[in-house]
Protein backbone atom coordinates (compact mmCIF):
# COMPACT_ATOMS: atom_id res chain seq x y z
CA UNK A 1 0.00 0.00 0.00
CA UNK A 2 1.20 3.65 -0.85
CA UNK A 3 0.18 5.39 2.40
CA UNK A 4 2.65 2.59 4.39
CA UNK A 5 5.72 3.35 1.86
CA UNK A 6 5.49 6.73 2.36
CA UNK A 7 5.00 7.02 5.93
CA UNK A 8 7.94 4.01 6.35
CA UNK A 9 10.15 6.81 4.05
CA UNK A 10 8.96 9.87 6.52
CA UNK A 11 9.30 8.03 9.65
CA UNK A 12 12.23 5.86 9.38
CA UNK A 13 12.27 2.45 10.74
CA UNK A 14 11.80 2.86 14.37
CA UNK A 15 8.89 5.41 13.61
CA UNK A 16 6.90 3.38 11.36
CA UNK A 17 5.46 0.11 13.35
CA UNK A 18 3.58 -2.77 11.71
CA UNK A 19 4.42 -5.74 13.78
CA UNK A 20 4.25 -5.72 17.29
CA UNK A 21 1.39 -3.09 17.51
CA UNK A 22 -0.70 -4.94 20.30
CA UNK A 23 0.03 -2.93 22.99
CA UNK A 24 -0.38 0.22 21.07
CA UNK A 25 -4.20 -1.35 19.73
CA UNK A 26 -5.99 -2.77 22.53
CA UNK A 27 -7.47 -0.45 25.62
CA UNK A 28 -6.24 -0.07 29.04
CA UNK A 29 -9.40 -2.23 29.93
CA UNK A 30 -8.83 -4.53 26.93
CA UNK A 31 -12.22 -4.39 25.63
CA UNK A 32 -11.42 -3.50 22.43
CA UNK A 33 -8.79 -4.38 19.86
CA UNK A 34 -8.09 -3.70 16.55
CA UNK A 35 -5.11 -4.30 13.98
CA UNK A 36 -3.82 -0.66 13.15
CA UNK A 37 -2.48 -0.51 9.77
CA UNK A 38 0.82 0.09 11.10
CA UNK A 39 1.82 2.70 14.23
CA UNK A 40 3.40 6.30 13.69
CA UNK A 41 5.92 7.25 15.84
CA UNK A 42 6.70 10.72 15.11
CA UNK A 43 9.54 12.54 16.58
CA UNK A 44 8.23 16.15 15.79
CA UNK A 45 5.82 18.40 14.68
CA UNK A 46 6.35 18.62 11.27
CA UNK A 47 6.26 14.72 11.26
CA UNK A 48 3.19 14.48 12.68
CA UNK A 49 2.31 16.92 9.81
CA UNK A 50 3.56 14.76 7.23
CA UNK A 51 1.77 12.09 9.12
CA UNK A 52 -1.46 13.84 8.97
CA UNK A 53 -1.30 14.85 5.41
CA UNK A 54 -0.33 11.57 3.94
CA UNK A 55 -3.08 9.76 5.91
CA UNK A 56 -5.85 12.69 4.71
CA UNK A 57 -5.10 12.29 1.06
CA UNK A 58 -5.27 8.61 1.15
CA UNK A 59 -8.19 8.80 3.42
CA UNK A 60 -7.25 6.58 5.94
CA UNK A 61 -8.84 7.31 9.49
CA UNK A 62 -5.72 8.62 12.27
CA UNK A 63 -6.20 7.28 15.74
CA UNK A 64 -3.70 9.96 18.22
CA UNK A 65 -2.83 8.19 20.96
CA UNK A 66 -1.18 8.94 24.25
CA UNK A 67 -0.09 7.00 27.16
CA UNK A 68 -3.05 4.77 26.29
CA UNK A 69 -4.86 5.28 29.76
CA UNK A 70 -8.06 5.90 28.42
CA UNK A 71 -10.70 4.33 30.23
CA UNK A 72 -13.22 4.60 27.60
CA UNK A 73 -11.43 3.25 24.80
CA UNK A 74 -10.61 6.50 23.70
CA UNK A 75 -7.20 6.19 22.43
CA UNK A 76 -7.44 2.81 20.42
CA UNK A 77 -8.98 1.99 16.86
CA UNK A 78 -12.33 1.32 16.79
CA UNK A 79 -11.98 -0.57 13.61
CA UNK A 80 -9.41 -2.61 11.31
CA UNK A 81 -7.01 -0.52 9.28
CA UNK A 82 -6.32 2.84 10.77
CA UNK A 83 -3.16 4.45 11.43
CA UNK A 84 -2.38 4.77 15.23
CA UNK A 85 -0.59 8.08 15.83
CA UNK A 86 1.44 7.56 19.03
CA UNK A 87 3.25 10.88 20.81
CA UNK A 88 5.39 8.75 23.25
CA UNK A 89 9.05 9.51 21.30
CA UNK A 90 7.92 13.55 21.01
CA UNK A 91 8.74 14.26 25.04
CA UNK A 92 10.74 16.79 25.65
CA UNK A 93 10.70 19.44 28.14
CA UNK A 94 11.58 22.99 28.10
CA UNK A 95 13.26 25.17 30.26
CA UNK A 96 10.99 26.02 32.78
CA UNK A 97 10.44 29.54 33.10
CA UNK A 98 10.13 30.73 36.82
CA UNK A 99 8.94 34.45 36.60
CA UNK A 100 6.50 33.80 34.03
CA UNK A 101 5.39 30.25 36.37
CA UNK A 102 5.13 28.02 32.96
CA UNK A 103 6.70 25.58 30.91
CA UNK A 104 6.52 24.45 27.53
CA UNK A 105 6.23 20.18 27.09
CA UNK A 106 5.57 18.04 24.09
CA UNK A 107 2.56 15.91 24.09
CA UNK A 108 4.42 13.28 25.18
CA UNK A 109 5.80 13.89 28.06
CA UNK A 110 4.73 12.01 30.65
CA UNK A 111 3.11 13.57 33.81
CA UNK A 112 5.44 12.20 36.26
CA UNK A 113 8.44 13.73 34.52
CA UNK A 114 6.79 16.84 34.04
CA UNK A 115 6.52 17.03 38.02
CA UNK A 116 9.91 15.96 38.95
CA UNK A 117 11.58 18.45 36.35
CA UNK A 118 9.49 21.58 37.61
CA UNK A 119 9.54 20.72 41.48
CA UNK A 120 13.26 21.02 40.76
CA UNK A 121 12.71 24.67 40.76
CA UNK A 122 10.19 25.01 43.76
CA UNK A 123 7.52 24.79 41.56
CA UNK A 124 4.48 22.28 40.75
CA UNK A 125 2.27 21.37 38.16
CA UNK A 126 -0.92 20.48 39.94
CA UNK A 127 -2.41 17.93 38.28
CA UNK A 128 -2.38 14.50 39.82
CA UNK A 129 -3.77 10.78 39.32
CA UNK A 130 -3.56 7.49 39.43
CA UNK A 131 -1.48 6.95 36.16
CA UNK A 132 0.64 9.45 36.60
CA UNK A 133 3.32 8.12 35.75
CA UNK A 134 2.38 6.55 32.15
CA UNK A 135 -0.42 9.28 31.49
CA UNK A 136 0.71 11.97 29.13
CA UNK A 137 0.00 15.01 28.63
CA UNK A 138 -1.32 15.69 25.60
CA UNK A 139 -3.89 12.72 26.18
CA UNK A 140 -4.71 14.32 29.36
CA UNK A 141 -5.34 17.72 27.46
CA UNK A 142 -7.47 15.79 24.87
CA UNK A 143 -9.35 14.31 28.04
CA UNK A 144 -9.42 17.40 30.16
CA UNK A 145 -8.53 15.14 33.13
CA UNK A 146 -9.09 16.25 36.95
CA UNK A 147 -7.62 14.42 39.53
CA UNK A 148 -7.45 14.90 42.88
CA UNK A 149 -6.78 18.70 42.95
CA UNK A 150 -9.28 20.11 40.31
CA UNK A 151 -11.23 21.64 43.29
CA UNK A 152 -8.32 24.11 44.03
CA UNK A 153 -6.50 24.19 40.72
CA UNK A 154 -8.75 23.25 38.02
CA UNK A 155 -9.12 20.97 35.17
CA UNK A 156 -6.79 20.75 32.49
CA UNK A 157 -8.20 23.17 30.54
CA UNK A 158 -7.22 25.73 33.35
CA UNK A 159 -3.92 24.46 33.53
CA UNK A 160 -3.20 24.81 29.86
CA UNK A 161 -1.85 28.44 28.56
CA UNK A 162 -1.33 27.79 25.17
CA UNK A 163 -1.51 24.91 22.75
CA UNK A 164 0.19 23.78 19.39
CA UNK A 165 -2.30 21.44 17.45
CA UNK A 166 -1.75 19.60 13.90
CA UNK A 167 -5.00 19.93 11.64
CA UNK A 168 -6.67 16.82 10.12
CA UNK A 169 -5.54 17.97 6.95
CA UNK A 170 -1.93 18.63 8.51
CA UNK A 171 -1.97 22.03 8.70
CA UNK A 172 -0.35 23.67 12.16
CA UNK A 173 -1.42 25.88 14.50
CA UNK A 174 0.87 27.49 16.72
CA UNK A 175 -0.92 28.96 19.51
CA UNK A 176 1.93 28.55 22.49
CA UNK A 177 1.26 32.01 23.97
CA UNK A 178 1.29 31.04 27.42
CA UNK A 179 -1.01 33.65 28.77
CA UNK A 180 -3.21 33.95 31.27
CA UNK A 181 -5.49 36.62 29.13
CA UNK A 182 -5.57 36.11 25.54
CA UNK A 183 -9.11 36.66 24.62
CA UNK A 184 -8.24 37.57 20.51
CA UNK A 185 -11.53 35.68 19.35
CA UNK A 186 -12.86 32.15 19.79
CA UNK A 187 -10.73 30.57 22.81
CA UNK A 188 -9.16 27.74 20.31
CA UNK A 189 -6.57 26.26 23.24
CA UNK A 190 -10.28 25.10 25.18
CA UNK A 191 -12.06 23.83 22.21
CA UNK A 192 -9.02 21.13 22.07
CA UNK A 193 -9.17 20.60 25.76
CA UNK A 194 -11.49 17.55 25.76
CA UNK A 195 -12.05 17.01 22.13
CA UNK A 196 -10.43 13.27 22.46
CA UNK A 197 -8.51 13.51 19.27
CA UNK A 198 -10.92 14.20 17.15
CA UNK A 199 -10.44 18.00 16.29
CA UNK A 200 -6.56 18.00 15.80
CA UNK A 201 -3.28 16.59 17.45
CA UNK A 202 -1.59 18.45 20.74
CA UNK A 203 1.59 18.10 19.77
CA UNK A 204 3.02 20.71 22.42
CA UNK A 205 1.28 22.63 25.35
CA UNK A 206 2.31 25.54 27.39
CA UNK A 207 1.18 24.98 30.52
CA UNK A 208 0.57 26.60 33.95
CA UNK A 209 2.71 26.24 37.31
CA UNK A 210 2.19 27.43 41.05
CA UNK A 211 4.87 27.77 43.76
CA UNK A 212 5.62 24.21 45.40
CA UNK A 213 4.10 24.00 48.90
CA UNK A 214 6.31 24.76 51.74
CA UNK A 215 3.99 22.84 53.99
CA UNK A 216 1.21 20.72 54.60
CA UNK A 217 -1.80 19.46 56.53
CA UNK A 218 -3.63 16.13 55.82
CA UNK A 219 -6.26 14.27 57.64
CA UNK A 220 -8.49 10.87 57.24
CA UNK A 221 -12.10 11.10 58.90
CA UNK A 222 -14.45 8.81 59.13
CA UNK A 223 -18.02 9.75 58.86
CA UNK A 224 -21.28 7.66 59.96
CA UNK A 225 -23.13 8.53 56.62
CA UNK A 226 -22.91 10.06 53.16
CA UNK A 227 -25.50 12.59 54.11
CA UNK A 228 -22.94 13.73 56.64
CA UNK A 229 -19.94 13.15 54.30
CA UNK A 230 -21.03 16.29 52.09
CA UNK A 231 -21.91 18.36 55.39
CA UNK A 232 -18.68 18.14 56.69
CA UNK A 233 -17.30 18.96 53.51
CA UNK A 234 -19.18 21.92 52.78
CA UNK A 235 -18.42 23.04 57.02
CA UNK A 236 -14.48 22.28 55.85
CA UNK A 237 -14.84 24.44 52.48
CA UNK A 238 -16.10 27.20 54.60
CA UNK A 239 -13.93 26.89 57.46
CA UNK A 240 -10.09 26.13 55.45
CA UNK A 241 -11.27 28.07 51.97
CA UNK A 242 -8.56 28.31 50.03
CA UNK A 243 -5.86 26.32 51.71
CA UNK A 244 -7.78 23.02 51.10
CA UNK A 245 -6.06 21.38 47.98
CA UNK A 246 -7.78 17.84 48.28
CA UNK A 247 -11.16 16.97 49.58
CA UNK A 248 -11.65 13.21 48.93
CA UNK A 249 -14.08 10.22 49.56
CA UNK A 250 -14.80 6.80 49.74
CA UNK A 251 -16.63 4.21 51.53
CA UNK A 252 -16.50 1.19 53.52
CA UNK A 253 -17.34 -1.49 51.11
CA UNK A 254 -14.51 0.09 49.04
CA UNK A 255 -12.24 -0.05 51.95
CA UNK A 256 -13.42 -3.73 52.87
CA UNK A 257 -12.41 -4.54 48.88
CA UNK A 258 -9.15 -2.56 49.36
CA UNK A 259 -7.54 -4.03 52.97
CA UNK A 260 -8.54 -7.44 51.68
CA UNK A 261 -6.91 -7.37 48.11
CA UNK A 262 -3.79 -5.51 48.77
CA UNK A 263 -0.80 -5.73 50.87
CA UNK A 264 1.07 -3.47 52.77
CA UNK A 265 -1.99 -0.45 53.60
CA UNK A 266 -2.00 0.71 56.59
CA UNK A 267 -5.55 1.97 58.22
CA UNK A 268 -4.99 4.55 61.07
CA UNK A 269 -7.86 4.94 62.58
CA UNK A 270 -9.79 2.33 65.14
CA UNK A 271 -13.00 3.27 63.93
CA UNK A 272 -15.05 1.74 60.52
CA UNK A 273 -18.19 3.49 59.41
CA UNK A 274 -20.17 3.69 56.14
CA UNK A 275 -18.25 6.63 54.97
CA UNK A 276 -14.51 8.95 54.41
CA UNK A 277 -12.73 11.87 53.96
CA UNK A 278 -9.56 12.96 53.02
CA UNK A 279 -8.81 15.83 53.14
CA UNK A 280 -5.87 17.77 52.79
CA UNK A 281 -4.28 21.55 53.56
CA UNK A 282 -1.25 23.26 51.81
CA UNK A 283 0.43 26.62 51.40
CA UNK A 284 3.38 28.13 49.45
CA UNK A 285 3.03 31.30 51.95
CA UNK A 286 5.73 30.63 55.22
CA UNK A 287 4.75 31.32 58.79
CA UNK A 288 0.75 29.10 58.21
CA UNK A 289 0.64 26.78 60.75
CA UNK A 290 -1.82 24.61 58.68
CA UNK A 291 -1.81 21.96 61.28
CA UNK A 292 -3.61 24.10 64.07
CA UNK A 293 -5.78 25.55 61.40
CA UNK A 294 -6.95 21.73 60.46
CA UNK A 295 -6.99 20.70 63.80
CA UNK A 296 -9.05 23.55 65.05
CA UNK A 297 -11.68 23.42 62.34
CA UNK A 298 -11.62 19.59 63.06
CA UNK A 299 -12.72 19.92 66.56
CA UNK A 300 -15.32 21.94 65.95
CA UNK A 301 -16.63 18.81 63.62
CA UNK A 302 -16.45 16.56 66.27
CA UNK A 303 -17.93 18.63 68.97
CA UNK A 304 -21.22 19.01 66.43
CA UNK A 305 -21.12 15.10 65.98
CA UNK A 306 -20.23 15.10 62.15
CA UNK A 307 -16.71 13.09 62.71
CA UNK A 308 -16.95 9.20 64.37
CA UNK A 309 -12.75 9.38 64.20
CA UNK A 310 -10.18 10.82 62.65
CA UNK A 311 -6.36 11.40 62.38
CA UNK A 312 -4.15 13.81 61.39
CA UNK A 313 -0.82 13.21 59.59
CA UNK A 314 2.38 13.91 62.01
CA UNK A 315 4.56 12.96 58.91
CA UNK A 316 5.28 12.64 55.05
CA UNK A 317 5.24 8.68 55.87
CA UNK A 318 1.99 9.06 57.37
CA UNK A 319 0.53 11.31 54.73
CA UNK A 320 1.89 8.95 51.75
CA UNK A 321 -0.68 5.99 53.84
CA UNK A 322 -3.73 8.08 54.01
CA UNK A 323 -3.25 9.09 50.40
CA UNK A 324 -2.50 5.25 48.99
CA UNK A 325 -6.03 4.25 50.55
CA UNK A 326 -7.69 6.29 48.54
CA UNK A 327 -5.50 6.27 45.78
CA UNK A 328 -5.45 2.10 45.68
CA UNK A 329 -9.10 1.99 45.42
CA UNK A 330 -9.54 0.87 41.79
CA UNK A 331 -6.70 -1.16 42.31
CA UNK A 332 -8.51 -3.16 45.55
CA UNK A 333 -11.51 -3.36 43.55
CA UNK A 334 -9.81 -4.96 40.11
CA UNK A 335 -8.42 -7.78 42.28
CA UNK A 336 -11.90 -8.70 43.45
CA UNK A 337 -12.81 -9.67 40.26
CA UNK A 338 -15.15 -8.66 37.39
CA UNK A 339 -16.27 -4.49 37.73
CA UNK A 340 -17.71 -2.44 35.76
CA UNK A 341 -16.31 1.22 35.77
CA UNK A 342 -18.64 4.63 35.68
CA UNK A 343 -16.99 8.04 36.13
CA UNK A 344 -19.75 10.71 36.42
CA UNK A 345 -20.55 14.03 38.70
CA UNK A 346 -23.61 15.46 40.18
CA UNK A 347 -24.03 18.59 42.19
CA UNK A 348 -22.33 18.03 45.64
CA UNK A 349 -25.50 18.70 47.45
CA UNK A 350 -27.25 15.94 45.99
CA UNK A 351 -24.31 13.56 46.27
CA UNK A 352 -25.74 11.89 49.16
CA UNK A 353 -29.38 11.45 48.26
CA UNK A 354 -28.08 9.98 44.61
CA UNK A 355 -26.03 7.09 46.21
CA UNK A 356 -28.95 6.57 48.04
CA UNK A 357 -31.07 6.28 45.32
CA UNK A 358 -29.15 4.17 42.97
CA UNK A 359 -28.59 1.73 46.23
CA UNK A 360 -32.17 1.12 45.85
CA UNK A 361 -32.59 1.27 41.82
CA UNK A 362 -29.49 -0.83 41.09
CA UNK A 363 -30.58 -3.80 43.66
CA UNK A 364 -33.92 -3.97 41.53
CA UNK A 365 -31.39 -4.46 38.43
CA UNK A 366 -29.46 -6.96 39.90
CA UNK A 367 -29.61 -8.09 43.29
CA UNK A 368 -26.54 -8.21 45.87
CA UNK A 369 -24.99 -5.93 43.59
CA UNK A 370 -21.84 -4.38 45.57
CA UNK A 371 -21.39 -0.28 44.76
CA UNK A 372 -18.25 1.51 45.49
CA UNK A 373 -18.61 4.99 44.95
CA UNK A 374 -15.67 6.88 45.90
CA UNK A 375 -13.59 10.11 44.28
CA UNK A 376 -13.64 14.32 44.75
CA UNK A 377 -16.41 15.74 47.08
CA UNK A 378 -14.84 18.97 46.18
CA UNK A 379 -16.54 18.96 43.15
CA UNK A 380 -19.32 15.97 43.01
CA UNK A 381 -17.16 13.85 40.58
CA UNK A 382 -17.88 10.31 42.15
CA UNK A 383 -15.82 6.76 40.71
CA UNK A 384 -19.29 4.75 40.93
CA UNK A 385 -17.40 1.65 40.44
CA UNK A 386 -19.70 -1.70 40.65
CA UNK A 387 -18.89 -5.19 41.21
CA UNK A 388 -20.88 -8.29 40.85
CA UNK A 389 -22.86 -10.04 43.93
CA UNK A 390 -20.24 -12.07 45.99
CA UNK A 391 -19.97 -15.60 44.63
CA UNK A 392 -21.16 -14.59 40.84
CA UNK A 393 -18.30 -14.02 38.65
CA UNK A 394 -19.70 -11.67 36.30
CA UNK A 395 -22.71 -9.41 35.80
CA UNK A 396 -24.44 -11.52 33.37
CA UNK A 397 -26.63 -9.53 30.92
CA UNK A 398 -27.15 -6.87 33.14
CA UNK A 399 -23.93 -4.82 32.68
CA UNK A 400 -25.57 -2.05 29.76
CA UNK A 401 -28.89 -1.98 32.35
CA UNK A 402 -26.64 -0.94 35.34
CA UNK A 403 -24.67 1.52 33.39
CA UNK A 404 -27.78 2.95 31.87
CA UNK A 405 -29.47 3.81 35.15
CA UNK A 406 -26.21 5.67 36.84
CA UNK A 407 -26.16 7.98 34.06
CA UNK A 408 -29.76 8.87 32.95
CA UNK A 409 -30.36 9.06 36.97
CA UNK A 410 -26.95 11.29 36.98
CA UNK A 411 -27.93 13.93 34.26
CA UNK A 412 -31.41 13.48 35.87
CA UNK A 413 -29.71 14.92 38.85
CA UNK A 414 -28.62 18.01 36.96
CA UNK A 415 -24.96 16.17 36.88
CA UNK A 416 -23.15 14.84 33.72
CA UNK A 417 -22.50 10.91 33.06
CA UNK A 418 -18.85 11.87 32.44
CA UNK A 419 -17.09 13.88 34.52
CA UNK A 420 -13.44 13.77 33.60
CA UNK A 421 -12.84 10.21 31.74
CA UNK A 422 -14.32 11.94 28.47
CA UNK A 423 -16.20 9.69 26.10
CA UNK A 424 -14.14 7.71 23.95
CA UNK A 425 -16.14 4.67 22.17
CA UNK A 426 -17.27 3.16 25.38
CA UNK A 427 -20.26 6.08 26.03
CA UNK A 428 -21.15 7.67 22.15
CA UNK A 429 -24.03 5.47 22.79
CA UNK A 430 -25.09 6.90 26.18
CA UNK A 431 -24.27 10.58 24.68
CA UNK A 432 -27.15 9.97 21.67
CA UNK A 433 -29.62 8.77 24.23
CA UNK A 434 -28.95 11.31 27.18
CA UNK A 435 -27.76 14.20 25.49
CA UNK A 436 -30.21 16.72 23.68
CA UNK A 437 -30.89 17.03 19.91
CA UNK A 438 -29.13 20.65 20.02
CA UNK A 439 -26.20 19.63 21.80
CA UNK A 440 -25.49 16.81 19.51
CA UNK A 441 -25.79 18.87 17.02
CA UNK A 442 -23.34 21.73 17.78
CA UNK A 443 -20.55 19.09 18.49
CA UNK A 444 -21.21 17.51 15.36
CA UNK A 445 -20.92 21.05 13.34
CA UNK A 446 -17.55 21.65 15.44
CA UNK A 447 -16.57 18.17 14.12
CA UNK A 448 -17.60 19.06 10.04
CA UNK A 449 -15.86 21.92 10.50
CA UNK A 450 -12.69 20.95 11.14
CA UNK A 451 -13.01 17.28 10.10
CA UNK A 452 -15.09 16.91 7.37
CA UNK A 453 -14.25 14.00 6.22
CA UNK A 454 -14.29 12.27 9.63
CA UNK A 455 -10.99 10.88 9.63
CA UNK A 456 -9.58 12.07 12.96
CA UNK A 457 -10.61 9.39 15.62
CA UNK A 458 -13.82 8.63 14.22
CA UNK A 459 -16.54 7.22 16.49
CA UNK A 460 -15.00 8.78 19.34
CA UNK A 461 -17.61 11.33 20.82
CA UNK A 462 -19.64 11.20 18.07
CA UNK A 463 -20.91 8.24 16.03
CA UNK A 464 -18.44 6.67 13.59
CA UNK A 465 -20.56 7.37 10.67
CA UNK A 466 -19.67 10.60 8.71
CA UNK A 467 -21.02 13.44 10.40
CA UNK A 468 -22.14 15.08 7.12
CA UNK A 469 -24.66 12.29 6.39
Amino acid sequence: MALEQDLAALLGPKGWLTEDTGSYQTDWLKLQSHAPLGVARPQSTAEVAGVMRLAHAAGVPVTPQGGNTSLCAGAVPGAPGHVILSLSRMNKIEPVDPLAFSVTVEAGAVLASVHQIVEAHDLIFPMHLGAEGSAQIGGLIATNAGGSHALRYGMMQDLVLGLEVVTPDGRIWNGLRPLLKDNAGYQLRRLFCGSEGTLGVVTRAALRLYPAPVSRATALLAVEDFETLVRLGAGLRRDLGEFISALEFFCESGLEMLLRNVSGLDYPLSERTRAYVLVELSTSARGIDLSSMLEEALGAAFETGLIVDGAVAANDTQRAAMWHLREEMPEGQRLEGAQVKHDISVPVAGLSQFIDAMEAELEVILPGVRLNPFGHLGDGNIHFNLSPPAGMPDFGDNKAALSYCLYRSAEQAGGSFAAEHGLGRSKTTFAQQLRSPEERDLMAAVKRALDPENLLNPGVILPAENPQE
